[in-house]
């Protein structure tokens, strides 16, 4: 469940699945294709309060890892200089949906989105965010 946080650094951690990887299988380089659960660590900042959540990646050329707005259910892409991803997160921090949005773009709100995750384009697939997925928050480094 979701805790009160504060703005700042972190760590997202997300809970997906890899298939038949072995050196996360723990077996001895039998593979049997078996679905082994990998949490992947990316380095987050918090945007909590409502000026952090109001600059976002406004004027950015980049960010390393994610972004979480919270509370938030949608977004805009207005004055952003690079393409996002953007993952809406329930209450629970379980992914509802995952979006890329061009500079320029109103994102429709969500209803159920308490929390809302950006990265560069391309970033969550890598990281094995999609619908589903259920993801951790850390505060501190």
């Amino acid at each position: 469940m979701a805790g009160r946080w504060r703005d700042g650094r972190g760590r997202l951690i997300v809970h997906g699945e890899d298939v038949g990887d072995d050196s996360y299988s723990g077996n001895d380089g039998d593979s049997d294709g078996a679905v082994v659960a990998v949490p992947r660590v990316v380095p987050l900042e918090l945007a909590t309060s409502y000026r952090a959540r109001a600059k976002g990646l406004l004027g950015r050329d980049g960010i390393d890892g994610a972004l979480l707005l919270s509370p938030a259910n949608s977004i805009h892409t207005f004055r952003m200089r690079i393409p996002i991803d953007v993952a809406y997160l329930d209450r629970h921090l379980r992914v509802l949906a995952v979006v890329t949005m061009r500079p320029g773009r109103l994102g429709r709100p969500r209803l159920r989105s308490r929390h809302v995750l950006e990265a560069a384009a391309g970033a969550m697939a890598g990281w094995g965010v999609r619908a589903g997925v259920r993801v951790e928050v850390v505060e501190g480094e």
